[in-house]
């Protein structure tokens, strides 16, 4: 599930926004405390972020300049300016979108998906809690421990945090590891999952991994 934070001042905006991108499948977060917007920004490692131009204390695209220099976070604006300048500028300080109030809802999500869409499918890096997931190593690094992945504990893993939260058969991670020329068979895949549930909890993420008798796997 996607994180994506909501920077915008107006809270009857930022409930309209949650709500809609909620029942859209996203997870969400709203930006409280405008006067540490580019700490709790880092902080909150949103896979997006939507962000209206006129916000408390720093002006939007002011605070999109100090995110490009620590963070390639998709941004996304929000804004009621009409202006092209607000446009040509927020494109250059790295923008990935921009988007005038009032939007359309739909319009507004189909946005989100290509942007995060074409942003994932190149970042090498994605996140698991707290932890930094390297896809292309297969390294999960958390403060200053890693995890080195197999090729087969890393399909599986990412199939599960894929569907963090929910239920995965054991069908379901069967086929993606044969799709993938991993012949493996049913004992296989235990010992695969048990040796990543130990590599995790080595990290400090004890018990990540929940075995649903009868059903499947769940990574919480």
């Amino acid at each position: 599930m996607y994180k994506i934070l909501i920077v915008e001042d107006d809270e009857v905006i930022q409930n309209e926004l949650a709500k809609l991108l909620q029942n859209n499948g996203f997870e969400t977060v709203i930006l409280d405390d405008f006067s540490r917007s580019i700490e709790i920004i880092l902080e909150t490692k949103a896979d997006l972020i939507l962000m209206d131009i006129n916000i408390p204390f720093i002006n939007g695209e002011t605070l999109l300049r100090q995110i490009r220099e620590q963070s390639d976070v998709p941004v996304i604006m929000v804004t009621s300016r009409t202006q092209e300048i607000d446009e040509v500028l927020s494109m250059s300080y790295g923008a990935d979108d921009y988007i005038m109030k009032p939007y359309n809802p739909t319009l507004l999500i189909l946005r989100i998906n290509a942007v995060l869409k074409r942003t994932m499918h190149h970042s090498q890096h994605e996140y698991y809690h707290d932890a930094i997931i390297n896809n292309q190593r297969g390294i999960i690094k958390r403060q200053q421990e890693e995890i080195v992945l197999t090729k087969n504990e890393m399909i599986i893993f990412h199939i599960l945090r894929e569907n963090i939260g929910k239920i995965v058969s054991r069908d379901e991670l069967m086929t993606a590891l044969w799709d993938s020329n991993s012949f493996i068979n049913d004992n296989a895949l235990t010992v695969n999952i048990s040796r990543l549930r130990n590599k995790l909890g080595s990290l400090g993420f004890v018990d990540a991994i929940e075995t649903r008798k009868g059903l499947g796997y769940i990574l919480l």
